[in-house]
Formats: C-alpha cells, sequence, structure tokens
C-alpha cells in the first residue's frame, strides 16, 4: 500500500489508507487510545481500541516525537479537527525517540529560550509553524526566480572565494587558499556587473553572502542568502527601484495566495500587496522629517534604527504605505562604483529600501566609465592594483546598469513579524554560533 499525506485523507473516507509521521500527542483513556500522527501536510487523530490485538499493546511502548507507520480505515468523525480520525489495524515503529530535550508542543505560555532552541534547533523545525516558516521562504524565493526568469533574467552564481574584498576592506573572513589568502564574498557584486560588461544584459542570483559583522543584534548574521539582480540600458537609479517594486508585489502576492490562510492561522499576520509605486523620499528630505519629529540622527548621510523605524512610522501614517525608499545618499557612506549624481558629485544615485521599519535592500545604479571608476577609487584611497580585474570589466565597454542586493531573511521576518532574523533562518550564523 502506498503511503499517502494526511492532507489526502479526506479523500479516503471509507477507505484503509496507510499514512507515515511522527507520534505529535498520545492520549491513554484505558479501553481506547489516541495518537496524534503528524506528518508535514498536517495531523491526523488515530484511533485504537482494546479490541486491536496486539496492536492495542503496542501503544504504550511508543514515545513522543517516535516515527512510526499507521494502516487503518479513514472514517468521519465530526468531534475531529479534520472531520475524520483513522481506527488503527497496524502500527510499525520506525524510529523510537529518546526523552526529548525540548518541546514540540510547548504547554505553556513562555516558550522554551531562544539559545536552546537553536541548540536542538532541528526538532525546533518540527513544529508546524516553523515549517511554515520554509514554505513561506520556497513561495518567496521561487516566485522571486519566477518574476526574473519571466523578464528575461539570466541566472548566474558567481564564486565565493575571492582574491579581493567584494564590497570593502571591514567585515571580512579571510580563509588560506593554498600559498595565498582569500576571502569569502560579501556579494556577489562584482561579478553581477561583470555580466553587464560580457552583454549578458540582465542576470539574478540566489546565493550566500558572508559578512563578519560583530553584532549581535535581531537583523544581523555572518551567513545568510542574498537575492541580487543587475541590469543593463537604464537611464536611472529610478528605473532599478520601480523593477524592484514590481518584483516584490509579485513575490508577495504568490506567498498571499498561497500561504495567507495558514499564516493568519499560526502568526496572525495578515499578508498586505503593497500599491504601486512605493514612495520615494531623498535622504535630505528623510533627515528633514526626522528632525521635525524629534528623532537624533547619529549620522548624517545614513539612517540609524531608531530612524529606520521612525521613517517608516511617518511613511505608513502619511501615505498609507509599508515601503520606502530612501535614495541619494552621500558619498562617504556608499562604496566606490555608485554613480554620482551630475548635478551634486556628493550625492550617489543609490538608495535603500525600508520594510516595516527596518532596511531590507541596498541598490544604485552603478558607474560604467572606466576613467570616472578610476578616479572615484582613487578618491577612495583604495589600491587600483587590488581592483584590477574589476576595472578591467569596464575599459572594454559595459552599458549603463544598476542592480539590488536583497535581504530575503530579513523580508520573511517582517512578512511574518517574527523579532530576530534567527527565526526564519533554517540554522543561524553568529558571532557565537557555529552549530550545529
Amino acid at each position: 500500500m502506498k503511503r499517502l499525506l494526511i492532507k489526502q485523507l479526506n479523500e479516503m473516507i471509507g477507505q484503509n489508507a496507510k499514512i507515515s509521521g511522527f507520534v505529535h500527542a498520545i492520549r491513554d483513556q484505558g479501553n481506547i487510545k489516541f495518537l496524534i500522527i503528524r506528518d508535514i501536510s498536517g495531523t491526523c487523530q488515530v484511533v485504537i481500541t482494546n479490541d486491536s490485538g496486539d496492536v492495542f499493546g503496542k501503544v504504550s511502548t511508543l514515545t513522543l516525537e517516535s516515527v512510526v507507520e499507521i494502516v487503518g480505515s479513514v472514517v468521519k468523525e465530526p468531534q475531529s479537527p479534520n472531520g475524520f480520525e483513522m481506527r488503527v489495524e497496524e502500527i510499525t515503529l520506525l524510529s523510537r525517540a529518546a526523552a526529548l530535550p525540548i518541546p514540540v508542543v510547548e504547554k505553556s505560555a513562555k516558550e522554551t529560550s531562544q539559545e536552546k532552541r537553536l541548540d536542538w534547533r532541528w526538532i525546533d523545525l518540527r513544529k508546524t509553524k516553523n515549517a511554515l516558516i520554509f514554505k513561506v521562504w520556497t513561495t518567496f524565493e521561487s516566485a522571486f526566480q519566477e518574476f526574473l526568469v519571466g523578464n528575461g533574467f539570466i541566472e548566474i552564481h558567481s564564486p565565493k572565494f575571492m582574491s579581493t574584498p567584494s564590497e570593502s576592506g571591514a567585515e571580512l573572513f579571510s580563509v588560506p587558499y593554498f600559498d595565498k589568502t582569500a576571502y569569502l564574498a560579501q556579494s556577489p557584486q562584482f561579478y553581477k556587473q561583470m555580466a553587464m560588461a560580457s552583454g549578458f544584459e540582465r542576470v539574478f542570483e540566489i546565493g550566500p553572502i558572508f559578512r563578519a559583522n560583530p553584532s549581535f543584534t535581531s537583523r544581523h548574521d555572518t551567513e545568510f542568502t542574498g537575492f541580487d539582480f543587475e541590469f543593463s540600458y537604464i537611464e536611472s537609479h529610478h528605473d532599478v527601484m520601480d523593477f524592484e517594486a514590481q518584483t516584490l508585489v509579485h513575490m508577495l502576492s504568490a506567498v498571499k495566495e498561497k500561504h495567507a490562510a495558514d499564516i493568519q492561522e499560526h502568526f496572525g499576520v495578515s499578508v498586505n500587496i503593497p500599491s504601486l509605486p512605493f514612495p520615494k523620499i531623498s535622504m535630505k528630505e528623510a533627515k528633514s522629517i526626522l528632525a521635525n519629529a524629534h528623532v537624533p540622527s547619529e549620522k548624517e548621510g545614513d539612517l540609524s534604527p531608531e530612524e529606520e523605524r521612525a521613517l517608516s512610522a511617518y511613511v505608513k501614517k502619511e501615505y498609507g504605505h509599508e515601503f520606502v525608499f530612501v535614495t541619494d545618499y552621500p558619498i562617504d557612506v556608499r562604496p566606490f562604483y555608485h554613480m554620482r549624481h551630475e548635478q551634486d558629485q556628493t550625492l550617489t544615485k543609490s538608495f535603500d529600501l525600508l520594510w516595516k521599519g527596518i532596511e531590507v535592500t541596498t541598490g544604485a545604479q552603478r558607474e560604467h566609465r572606466y576613467d570616472i571608476l578610476l578616479k572615484q577609487a582613487e578618491s577612495k584611497g583604495l589600491s587600483l592594483s587590488g581592483l584590477k580585474y574589476y576595472l578591467n570589466f569596464f575599459k572594454y565597454g559595459c552599458p549603463p546598469h544598476g542592480g539590488v542586493g536583497m535581504g530575503p531573511s530579513r523580508m520573511i521576518m517582517k512578512l511574518l513579524e517574527q523579532s530576530n532574523v534567527r527565526e526564519v533562518t533554517y540554522l543561524y550564523r553568529g558571532i557565537k554560533r557555529l552549530d550545529p
């Protein structure tokens, strides 16, 4: 008999079926015993009566989270959460679980501490709520890929060993590489731009990002997944912002269509589809808004977490929008390869996207003209010899282009209104966490 998922059992009422899964709960009421079995599609109540022979005795040997195979008849039962249950005929123990170090079913309002749950992450992930996070991730990511491919983008996979830093000299992981030192990529930025010089015109990448960030905040990690895209023949960074907004509308629409009910049930969150276009506010305007709201400024050309939250609250109130692009960052807080404004060489054609009070993407129009790129690198005090291969991408002709780097872990955190990226990361990596 072929194994069925629990969600398929409602089509099997009146018939025999086989399911396999974890023992989620055990209730012993003397002459009748109940098990709740859980698989990736849901849970099901199974019933074992004392006239079931050897099967009845086997139940007393089971432990919570043991893995079992069950054969039985599917019958209607209005009092069961699913409207049906299974009457057990056979139980096969596939794997016995030892006493659990953390509960899968939390029986008190206070959940087990996050650090302990991360120590036993594979058990913590058995919770239906946590499994849903990664179902949402899958839809979110596949929708990103679907939209870009549908708009003529080519997928690339750039190397993660680099001979020079991809962003700056800070936050780098260096690793021995035979007789030299290599660096783990902080971004696929250089290689996305190489693809522009190769004439690919439109590329995207989904891959790991490494940042040696000495931070313990709720938004930072040392390894995370990045969504990146870059495309040619743009007129300004506004083209990039507008395309990113369209991409996000598509991604969120896909999540809402597939998971809205489950997200509401398990997280109490409604999935909102943002309207187009997204609001845009220059950094200069943002600082003025924040000053009028008496929000302290830590740095003239950048936003602190407190300022990000306050600006998002302002945009929500004034525009009724969860997203806002903050544009035109000064050159001292942006990389040398960001294009500068013709009218004001102190400003870059760059932006960050804030969502519900946190920066989730960074983007810009890049400088594609070789001679200007040389001058901008020199003005930042960078070694041109160390950038030789990158600079060569632009020496032999390169179209105007721009793109973004998106942080999907922050996006999923905000989508599900979780307080920490650790909760939405499969296995978190931070300053003090390299296991499991």
